[in-house]
């Protein structure tokens, strides 16, 4: 079945959280690039990521980090340095072709309006806040189809995590495509699962044009 609607992750799909992790590691007094290799590992590992923060703070507690964080204005905000180039054009592109593209992660409710600053206004964008379900839920899959009103065959879904969105996506019945990016796409891309994606990319540019082969 052709596909007839696209949606894609937020994190280390459309955004490139490297800033994020890093204001992270500068909060913590870590080396950023321990930090970051840090995080990698536990990921290899599927353990939780949120144990990279204990790992260099013994006894980190997220509420007080982030409000400690707001006194020294030292809260990330997203801006366009934080979009990766491909991600734009690639929506355009789509466009152009002539399909529907929505966003959906797991996300807070403002990151509605904080993507559509970004760019991506006009753009449906689902927060799995607002919609009640986090991936890899199948109800959030479920939920897509119902938003995009067609059938889950003829949606694809582009996302950096084999657990978060190539699996659970094509479980739903959906076209799924991977990216390989961001921690979890460059160890994700190592596993043998990495067969059950329909279509790997390094840059979203390559998706418009393969939709219609995989449709």
């Amino acid at each position: 079945m052709a596909i007839k609607f696209v949606f894609f992750d937020v994190g280390e799909t459309l955004i490139d959280e490297t800033r994020m992790r890093d204001g992270w590691a500068d909060y913590l007094g870590a080396d950023r690039a321990a930090f970051a290799a840090a995080l990698e590992e536990l990921i290899a590992g599927d353990q939780n990521y949120r144990r990279v923060f204990h790992r260099f703070r013994p006894g980190f507690d997220a509420a007080v980090a982030r409000r400690e964080r707001a006194a020294r204005r030292d809260t990330h905000m997203l801006d366009t340095r934080d979009v990766y180039p491909d991600a734009l054009p690639c929506f355009a592109r789509l466009r152009e072709l002539g399909y529907p593209v929505g966003i959906a992660g797991n996300q807070r409710a403002h990151s509605v309006a904080a993507l559509s600053a970004l760019g991506f206004a006009g753009v449906m964008i689902a927060a799995s806040a607002t919609m009640g379900v986090e991936k890899p839920d199948p109800r959030f899959f479920a939920a897509l189809e119902a938003i995009a009103g067609v059938p889950a065959a003829s949606i694809a879904y582009v996302g950096d995590r084999l657990d978060n969105d190539v699996l659970p996506a094509r479980a739903a019945g959906m076209t799924a495509i991977f990216v390989k990016r961001g921690p979890w796409g460059r160890v994700h891309a190592r596993r043998p699962e990495i067969a059950r994606a329909h279509l790997a990319v390094t840059s979203l540019m390559e998706i418009p044009e393969a939709l219609a082969a995989l449709g």
